[in-house]
């Protein structure tokens, strides 16, 4: 899911990152002391499932649904991703690539690991690495998404750094399947639904979203977010079963769309005020240039949402919590807010409940004093925090090997440690267990229990 990055300041609590799970069921935050995971089941309480403090400066951190699997990477050593078993408290494996990590996607059957200039594709029942895709467009945001799905298990990533294509690759099969030409404009935001059969990006100008058939890549809903200012889109979502999309953006409102075909033009309506209006509109857009025509026929929020804080790097999931459809809102500066949304009307939807991630009581009430006389301070990019300087340890470079070419072409550098005896995921059924173990010799060769 999408991530949004923190600006806690030298030293102080706020996350350096916030991410959803695959289904929305958890909530994953990286801070300056470690992480922490979070049950995102119910409205009314937020339960702390596990909280490290192993590892600075976590600024990715991604769990595989709910099982115990979560892959971290930290700013002391930004080019070394670490995949553990929270709950056994062991290390399954560590991989160290030739460039920072920028952003980390995962489902039942990949782990894609995204750097500025390059793709790798991992098995995650035993972390082989199956491809490595070079000298792709120059992406520094690390802007990439990974279908939940996956039997269809789809990546998307942008074609190009200066106008708004994207690569539809299929991580099973390892080929190409589609460029979609989605903006013209570059990307700044792209997901898949549930099922990976729809996906919505947005451009760096943010006024426009649109979603595609998948694999097709055919246009089948455009929603105009605003035509005033541009804004940067920061976080896209969709609803469990594809029916709404959600954006968020670095302005106070989250917009909801609805994914509804229009009737026919045959079929009767019953006559209001807004059909006679819209009727209008479509006529007149016939004469109309078509860049104006087609302002007119984009589609608005269905519901929208007026956050508490404006300026704060955020992240949004529409999820069903306890039988009720919600809007989740992860900020940066360390909240979680919970929406009602009405699914027949839409509109302005409600604040429900607010959780605080870190942070006690009185902490927080001085904080939010301070907040209300001072304006909010902008977020880091990615590429911004990546790039700060470490002084920490250095990942030993291990010649390694890799189905594209080795070491040799700086595509991934293997470093295992894996521990002793296999290790297995909560649940078997449902998760792929990674069941590798170090081999007698020590050299950290995986070899299949």
């Amino acid at each position: 899911m999408e991530t949004a990055e923190g600006a806690g300041g030298p030293g102080g609590p706020g996350p350096c990152c916030v991410s959803f799970n695959q289904d929305s069921t958890s909530l994953a935050v990286g801070t300056k002391t470690g992480y922490k995971l979070f049950s995102v089941t119910s409205v009314d309480k937020l339960d702390c499932i596990h909280e490290s403090t192993e590892t600075p400066d976590v600024y990715i951190v991604e769990r595989l649904f709910s099982s115990s699997l979560v892959v971290v990477v930290s700013q002391s050593m930004p080019r070394r991703m670490n995949v553990y078993h929270f709950k056994k408290g062991t290390e399954i494996c560590n991989y160290s690539y030739s460039n920072n990590i920028l952003a980390v996607r995962l489902n039942r059957q990949r782990l894609v690991v995204c750097l500025e200039e390059s793709i790798y594709i991992h098995n995650i029942k035993d972390m082989k690495l199956l491809k490595t895709l070079l000298n792709t467009p120059s992406n520094p945001s690390g802007l990439c998404a990974l279908s939940i799905n996956h039997s269809n298990s789809f990546l998307a990533y942008p074609g190009s750094d200066t106008i708004g294509e994207i690569i539809v690759y299929d991580a099973n099969n390892l080929s190409t399947v589609t460029m979609i030409p989605a903006h013209d404009s570059p990307l700044a935001a792209i997901t898949f639904s549930a099922s990976g059969t729809r996906l919505a990006s947005a451009s760096e100008r943010g006024t426009v979203i649109r979603v595609f058939s998948i694999p097709e890549g055919l246009r089948l809903f455009e929603f105009r977010r605003g035509m005033k200012r541009y804004v940067n889109i920061s976080s896209l979502s969709f609803s469990p079963d594809a029916q709404f999309l959600c954006a968020s953006s670095n302005t106070e409102t989250v917009h909801i769309f609805k994914l509804e075909q229009h009737s026919p033009s045959g079929e009767e309506e019953a006559p209001s005020w807004s059909t006679y209006v819209g009727k209008m509109f479509t006529a007149a857009s016939s004469y109309l240039p078509a860049q104006v025509s087609g302002m007119m026929s984009q589609d608005r929020a269905f519901a929208t949402v007026r956050l508490q804080m404006i300026g704060q790097k955020n992240v949004c999931a529409l999820a069903t919590i306890q039988k009720l459809p919600r809007l989740l809102v992860a900020s940066s500066d360390g909240q979680l807010f919970i929406y009602n949304i009405d699914p027949q009307d839409g509109g302005e939807c409600t604040l429900v409940q607010k959780h605080r991630l870190f942070g006690s009581d009185k902490e927080w009430e001085e904080t939010e004093k301070s907040e209300l006389m001072e304006p909010p301070q902008a977020c880091q990019s990615y590429a911004a925090t990546v790039a700060i300087p470490t002084s920490g340890p250095v990942t030993a470079t291990l010649t390694g090997y890799s189905e594209d070419g080795g070491a040799k072409k700086g595509e991934v550098i293997p470093e295992h440690e894996f521990a002793a005896g296999p290790v297995c995921l909560d649940d078997e059924t449902e998760f792929p267990p990674i069941n590798w173990c170090r081999d007698g010799s020590g050299r950290g060769k995986g070899r299949r229990p």
